[in-house]
């Protein structure tokens, strides 16, 4: 073999073992269930979506009685959820989701007081895989979580009586979690989805972030990292879309997003919209970041969930 082809067999051998290298590294800095440090100081985010709420809102979760629910996933891992029950008793249920590395105690408190204390639902707050109390040692995106939110519906069911009405409201990861829920059968107790500042898909968002933050194009190390991911943990980040549930789901959304998102883009929600076949609103919330739509304007916010369910919840 001659000195060129030596050379360029070289150059060939150390791309790719750079981009198995960074696939790896990308699959531990997104997926794997760790600290994720490029949160921090990240410019996209006025208010780190992990942070602790404010304290008042910490110290009404840590008031209210809720009980620690346990289940199996699919895929046999232990999930734990909170649920507190209505001050009156009702048929109307709450399931919330929460965001990328958060938990529901830490991130879904205003969401929780505002179904519990202003719309009387009750609440369940799931812990989702590889969340706070939950086992998992990988974040699903939303897409192995969907299957675990059909679980939790079928136990509030068995739980609750056939005769319940349930909600399915999440935001940012979780807003992405209870679309991808919606595509999938469910039962008729399920009438509506609130899902604030959803992504398209975990390629879509991925590929974005790849390029904002680490200045590298989806092709060849999004895909790649989607190659580990599958291999890891069981998914391509394009089977996990939104956006592809979203037209098969039979319930009524109401879309929320803030109009100075650039952590998750708005233009994100006006695809998700567009692709809803079901009755459906969007209310983008002026100057609102990530994940901040309610606490930039929650007169409204909840004025707006309120008159959405009304037409769907009896």
């Amino acid at each position: 073999m001659s000195i060129f082809g030596i050379v360029v067999m070289v150059i060939v051998v150390l791309v790719v073992l750079l981009l198995v290298a960074s696939s790896l590294y990308f699959y531990r800095v997104g997926v794997y269930r760790q600290p994720k440090a490029f949160l921090i100081d990240n410019p996209d985010l006025q208010q780190i979506e992990t942070s602790d709420l404010p304290i008042e809102d910490v110290a009404w979760v840590e008031r209210q009685p809720f009980e620690r629910i346990e289940m199996k996933s699919w895929d046999g891992l232990l999930l734990r959820a909170f649920y507190l029950p209505a001050p009156q008793p009702t048929t109307r249920t709450v399931v919330l989701a929460h965001g990328y590395t958060g938990s529901s105690k830490l991130n879904m408190g205003p969401f929780a007081q505002m179904y519990h204390e202003q719309f009387g639902y009750n609440v369940l707050m799931p812990d989702a895989r590889g969340h706070g109390e939950s086992e998992g040692n990988y974040i699903g995106f939303g897409w192995h979580e969907r299957l675990d939110y059909v679980k939790w519906i079928h136990l509030l069911t068995q739980r609750l009586g056939e005769e319940i009405q349930v909600v399915l409201h999440g935001v940012s990861m979780g807003g992405a979690t209870v679309l991808m829920t919606s595509g999938e059968p469910l039962p008729t107790q399920v009438k509506a989805v609130v899902a604030d500042c959803a992504y398209t898909s975990a390629y879509d968002i991925l590929a974005y972030q790849g390029k904002r933050m680490y200045h590298v194009p989806a092709f060849p190390f999004v895909a790649l990292t989607s190659l580990v991911c599958k291999l890891r943990s069981g998914f391509f980040f394009q089977e996990a879309s939104a956006l592809k549930q979203v037209q098969q789901t039979r319930l009524p959304i109401l879309f929320i997003h803030g109009a100075e998102d650039t952590f998750v883009p708005t233009a994100m929600v006006h695809q998700l919209h567009a692709a809803c076949p079901t009755p459906k609103e969007m209310y983008v919330v002026p100057n609102a970041g990530h994940g901040l739509a309610y606490d930039t304007d929650p007169a409204t916010y909840t004025n707006r969930c309120e008159q959405f369910l009304a037409r769907f919840i009896a």
